[in-house]
């Protein structure tokens, strides 16, 4: 009962009128209006619908690379299925070599300026100087009898035009012959090309976007038609592929998929350690030492052979090609199946990359599937390349190159694992789950950038993280609104691509895991939206809707602040009000005198020294209603001549909601903590006042001090006031 009388007494204390503003409530408005109507396709738990479906593509490609000229010619025929309920007239095909035409909109769309002094690589890279022309040529579209398609190119696209409609669940088969002239990373850069080392006079190839690929065709928006402009990446389907490498033969060659005609290619030497490697569970196993690549890189075989792989249910579908490979590979399981964890590498890599690649990629195979699905491909192959990051199926193209004597920073070692665990973990996202990178860059960069801190945290000490947690993406929310967008922003107009789409998304979902939701219901909504969606096409409202439906958490507040909006968290600590009610003959003075109220002139708003009295009264009779039992008065003051009770003020500066994290530092040196949902603003948004009591004072208030919510002013979450001086940490830590 003592514990009724003393809530009935807080509740009146801590009372915050309604504001007045109509805009105050809009924080807490379902996001209905945003997200598309639920359908038969996406259902309003955010799982794939009853009627879902989505197209397939499968390619049997020959592509020959000559590594006199650096050019790439290839020939495919490819098989689509219409899965939709559409008749199709003509298909669509993605060229996004033509990106690197020499006219493209990628450098008319380019801003630039000028100063006095260029560098001349700034006039190669940045206005598209080379006189080289890296476009796409397609020499022949053709159907399955050989007779000529009709076809039209629009820039990075490319219509394909049908003899005959293609109806619901029927198949299409196409023949197409092109080709294109790589580019020399260096000068103009790219997510494919090659790079040139002048020393001995030999070529690592990382070979991408190399043939035309199918554009997506879906329930949501029809044909993906957004123009590759260099930012947003690539929507593709899923399908089976087989293809045909002819290389040199003195060329190490790896891809997407599985090496098929393994022992006929490979030395057999090499080959035997290759099989040797899907044993080795304990550590890499070196497959092709230093020594052995430094004499590789020595020859010039005029000859070529070919090197096939298969791969299945994948979206893309790439390769390298290089004599300078070192190369090491370690098994590891997941449930009955092995998968083989690869790296290759020019010698210029090591010795960073034999002693961490390998191991950074078997350790974000490890904790992706953790957290999402079991890794369900056969091969994961790191591949150095200088100056990159991009990631393909089965494989991925990273950075990361030591001085010319080998030796190496803390800071370059970090960020070789940091990019390789990146690049290896975008095998779930958006590989597997596949996410249409094109239109929404954060949900595969800014989900896989917050696994790529979970791994980083969960694998190595003291590791320095680029993104994930809050602290990283604070000077960003608190820049100059001119350069921010919101995280729902298609990723060809976002101004700070990294911030936007990497940085900023994965910060959301770390504290949306250690604030909001806590670690087990996050993991396990996190978790369900990965199975629902592997192998699947999921959109921005599936991942909001199943991360809801999964945890029982209405989310929809944390969506529209954190990514429809560019606001900031900047909650700050206005006033704290001691009250304390100590004596009988204090009690009865106030009870015959005026009494201080929420503005009375009498409270001493900015003190932690003297409290203000407290008068405890009687209840009216109208206070009961209909009642007949009455609270024990006498009861409830014997009570509170014990606590201190405490009224705080808080107003949200920044404009994004958050939970308040109340931190509370006793007179006698102990702390507690108090955690406040979000919730708290849906009646004011700007200020809200709450009131604790304790058995002991308060010394010191503080609102989030280790800055965990990201928010942008740290000095004003602190009642005292610390200084601003240097002294300002010390103030933290105490």
């Amino acid at each position: 009962m003592k514990n009724v009388c003393i809530l009935v007494l807080i509740v009146s204390f801590y009372y915050t009128p309604f504001c007045q503003d109509q805009s105050c409530n809009r924080k807490f408005e379902q996001l209905g209006q945003e997200l598309p109507t639920p359908n038969s396709y996406r259902a309003a738990d955010g799982a794939p619908g009853p009627a879902y479906w989505q197209q397939k593509c499968d390619y049997e490609i020959d592509v020959y690379l000559n590594d006199e000229n650096q050019e790439v010619t290839g020939s495919a025929t490819i098989t689509y299925y219409n899965n939709s309920p559409q008749p199709l007239t003509y298909l669509w095909f993605q060229l996004d070599q033509n990106r690197r035409d020499s006219h493209s909109d990628f450098y008319l769309t380019k801003t630039t300026q000028m100063s006095d002094t260029v560098t001349s690589k700034s006039l190669v890279s940045e206005f598209g100087l080379s006189t080289l022309d890296c476009g796409m040529n397609i020499i022949r579209v053709a159907d399955a009898t050989d007779k000529p398609i009709s076809y039209t190119i629009n820039k990075t696209m490319m219509r394909v035009d049908l003899p005959t409609s293609l109806a619901p669940g029927k198949t299409q088969k196409l023949k197409l012959k092109w080709s294109y002239n790589l580019n020399n990373r260096m000068e103009i850069g790219g997510r494919s090309g090659f790079e040139y080392f002048p020393e001995d006079g030999n070529y690592l190839y990382a070979i991408a976007q190399f043939y035309p690929r199918l554009a997506v065709y879906d329930d949501y928006e029809g044909w993906q038609n957004k123009q590759f402009l260099g930012s947003g990446e690539f929507t593709v389907g899923f399908g089976d592929f087989n293809v045909r490498i002819t290389v040199p033969d003195d060329h190490v060659v790896a891809a997407t998929g599985v090496l098929t005609n393994a022992k006929k290619v490979l030395p057999k030497k090499t080959y035997g350690k290759y099989i040797k490697a899907f044993s080795s569970f304990d550590k890499p196993l070196i497959i092709i030492s230093e020594t052995q690549a430094r004499e590789n890189e020595k020859s010039r075989s005029s000859r070529y052979q070919t090197w096939e792989y298969k791969a299945e249910n994948v979206r893309d579908f790439a390769f390298t090609s290089s004599r300078k490979f070192i190369w090491d590979a370690q098994a590891i399981k997941f449930g009955s199946e092995t998968t083989l964890a690869m790296s290759l590498y020019p010698k210029e890599g090591n010795p960073l990359w034999e002693r961490e690649s390998t191991k950074a990629v078997i350790n974000t195979l490890k904790t992706y599937s953790h957290y999402s699905i079991d890794y369900p491909y056969p091969f994961a192959t790191s591949v150095h390349s200088a100056n990159i990051g991009m990631e393909y199926p089965m494989i991925c193209f990273n950075f990361g190159r030591p001085n010319s004597d080998g030796s190496y920073s803390d800071g370059l070692k970090f960020a070789t694992i940091g990019v390789i665990i990146h690049e290896v973990g975008h095998n779930f996202f958006p590989m597997i789950v596949n996410s249409d990178e094109r239109q929404w860059g954060w949900m595969d960069e800014g989900i896989n950038s917050y696994l790529e801190f979970r791994t980083e945290a969960e694998n190595y000490e003291n590791f320095p993280h680029q993104r994930g947690p809050a602290s990283t993406i604070v000077n960003y929310m608190n820049g100059n609104q001119k350069y921010i967008r919101p995280i729902m922003t298609n990723a060809e107009q976002v101004v700070q691509l990294g911030n936007n789409a990497y940085g900023k998304p994965a910060s959301a979902l770390h504290i949306l895991r250690e604030i909001v939701m806590g670690p087990e219901l996050f993991d396990k909504a996190f978790k369900t939206f990965s199975q629902r969606w592997a192998f699947k096409h999921p959109k921005p409202a599936d991942f909001f809707r199943s991360m809801e439906d999964a945890s029982g958490v209405d989310l929809d507040w944390f969506w529209r602040g954190w990514f429809y909006s560019t606001e900031k968290v900047d909650l700050a600590l206005d006033t704290v009000i001691w009250y304390h009610a100590d004596s009988d003959n204090m009690l009865a003075q106030l009870s015959q005198s005026k009494k201080p109220g929420p503005n009375s002139d009498n409270r001493v708003d900015i003190s932690l020294d003297q409290p203000n009295p407290l008068a405890i009264v009687p209840a009216p009779d109208f206070h009961y209603w209909e009642f007949k039992e009455r609270i024990k008065h006498d009861d409830v003051v014997a009570f509170s001549r014990s606590k201190n009770f405490y009224e705080i003020t808080v107003s949200n500066k920044g404009g994004l909601v958050m939970p308040i994290l109340m931190h509370f530092t006793f007179e006698d040196g102990t702390e507690e903590e108090v955690y406040i949902p979000a919730e708290i603003w849906r009646y004011n948004e700007y200020k809200i006042k709450k009131t604790f009591y304790f058995d002991k004072k308060l010394k010191h208030v503080a609102i989030d001090p280790k800055g965990i919510t990201a928010d942008v002013d740290l000095f004003n979450n602190f009642f005292p006031r610390p200084e601003k001086t240097s002294k300002f940490k010390e103030y933290k830590k105490n």
